[in-house]
């Protein structure tokens, strides 16, 4: 314990003795060694009160950035930067499209109205209608999607040229959680208050249509690159090891083996003996057409200008026909006919799939889960930078390509140099000093697309009026037409890249 001993005896720099009391204090304090920082007296009250208030409105701010985030995140394994932020985007995205499901279905509006006392005060009160209609149904999701697309536009276009993340608009890109949240709130409900809602929702129906259309079209392409891309690299592999050639050929009929048992169990399902005609014309169509780009791809003129076209690409476009196909004829609705005794039966679909439609609040659940998952597993996987430089026809070179099993995931699966550094704080791997992992803006625009295809599909696309998340899984001739031309898109889409270089000879063509 250290103890002051004041000095009464003048020296030079003491205070005079003819000074006021409260200064000689104050200095007597500051020779002992005690600081003016340290004496909240000094200060007084209220400068202590403000220091106080400034203190909580700092936690506060930390609670609403990256801090908040951190603690949450404490016990979580370490994230690169790139990765938490699209995922913070995707929850969002989730989050809205969940929304709209909930307001597309009749359950859940029953159930409010039965267990939410005053209900129709409250939809009184908001303006809302007499019993909230105004909050549900399709005009309702065209409204919310309206404002989230309206959200990631606005950051597509903040987003435009960014090359590194230290930049004013990267930060805003990669933080204020909160803040954002706030925003996309404000902006779905503030699409509420468009005037003249009638002619709103006329035009952004066909806007939505629009960029649905080319939400699927991106991923129509990105399937056919991939495609591309797992054959070019399997066979850089060739070179070295000769083993690269059995995966190919075991992949290849693994690939045509799904594509013609698939086939075959929905000309047995989905088709009978008497009827069914529209099934079996589109099955033997599309089983047509793959055997057809089967011929095209080993074709002698197309091998001349495209050596490494195989079967690999066309057992993979195979499977993804066969996939279409069965979810457009599950999409299909239910067909009714008269029996010998009159009573009503169900044909051109499986027996054993009748039982599983009785219980509707199951099939909506896990129907829509799937639904969002699909969709989210779409956007990531179409945001990441080898994506959009395919999109923009970029591609590495063919003596750099590295054969390897799992060659969509990348090569550079080492860490960074920060996650050595990690030790205490943020578990967040900082991977974007150098340079940005993945393109801002068209992450934005692919989420802005997918905005606009979770509207056209909740609400059944043309079918809106009549449209509601229950009868959604008991098919919609809307969805099953777009899934059939989806189908076809795709075949079209490999064909080109299949006869391009033969029709545009003089052209160079990376894939």
């Amino acid at each position: 314990m250290s103890v002051c001993v004041l000095s009464i005896s003048p020296r030079r720099g003491s205070v005079p003795v003819s000074a006021s009391p409260r200064r000689r204090l104050t200095s007597e304090r500051r020779s002992c060694g005690v600081s003016r920082k340290e004496q909240p007296w000094d200060r007084g009250v209220f400068r202590k009160a403000d220091r106080s208030g400034r203190s909580r409105g700092r936690q506060l701010a930390c609670c609403c950035g990256s801090a908040g985030c951190s603690l949450c995140c404490g016990c979580c394994p370490k994230i690169r930067q790139s990765r938490s932020t699209r995922f913070m985007y995707a929850l969002y995205f989730i989050l809205v499209a969940v929304l709209c499901c909930v307001m597309m279905s009749h359950t859940v509006a029953n159930e409010m109205r039965r267990h939410i006392p005053f209900f129709e005060d409250i939809c009184k009160g908001i303006r809302a209608g007499d019993k909230c209609e105004k909050l549900v149904g399709y005009s309702a999701v065209y409204r919310v999607c309206f404002g989230m697309a309206c959200f990631f536009f606005l950051f597509c276009l903040l987003t435009l040229n960014i090359s590194n993340s230290k930049s004013c608009r990267a930060h805003i890109h990669n933080g204020f959680w909160f803040f954002k949240l706030l925003l996309l709130g404000a902006m779905c409900s503030g699409a509420f208050f468009i005037p003249d809602q009638e002619t709103f929702l006329n035009a952004w129906r066909y806007v939505g249509a629009v960029g649905a259309f080319i939400f699927i079209f991106i991923q129509l392409l990105l399937i056919v690159e991939f495609a591309h891309k797992w054959n070019k690299n399997w066979n850089a592999g060739t070179a070295s090891n000769k083993l690269w050639y059995a995966s190919l050929a075991l992949v290849t009929l693994i690939m045509y083996s799904v594509a013609a048992g698939g086939l075959i169990l929905m000309a047995v399902f989905y088709t009978q003996k008497d009827g069914c005609m529209e099934n079996k014309i589109l099955l033997g169509l599309n089983g047509g057409l793959c055997l057809f780009i089967s011929m095209v791809a080993i074709s002698p003129c197309v091998q001349k200008r495209q050596p490494h076209s195989g079967l690999l690409q066309s057992g993979l476009i195979s499977c993804y026909v066969t996939y279409l196909t069965f979810s457009a004829l599950t999409s299909k609705p239910v067909e009714v006919v008269l029996d010998e005794r009159g009573k009503n039966v169900t044909i051109c679909v499986p027996d054993f799939g009748q039982d599983l439609y009785r219980d509707e609040n199951l099939v909506t659940g896990l129907g829509t889960g799937l639904l969002i998952a699909c969709i989210l597993y779409s956007c990531l996987t179409s945001t990441t930078r080898s994506s959009s430089d395919a999109l923009q026809g970029r591609y590495a070179a063919p003596e750099l390509e590295v054969a390897r099993c799992c060659f969509c995931f990348g090569s550079d699966g080492k860490d960074t140099e920060e996650q050595g550094g990690v030790k205490e704080g943020p578990r967040v791997i900082y991977d974007e000093k150098k340079g940005t992992v993945y393109s801002y803006s068209f992450f934005h625009l692919v989420f802005l697309l997918a905005s606009l295809y979770v509207m056209m599909t909740v609400t059944s696309w043309f079918n809106y009026e009549s449209a509601n998340i229950e009868s959604f899984f008991s098919g919609s001739w809307s969805i099953f037409w777009v899934k059939m031309a989806s189908c076809w898109m795709c075949v079209l889409l490999y064909l080109w890249t299949l006869v391009a270089p033969l029709c545009c000879p003089a052209r160079q063509f990376s894939v």
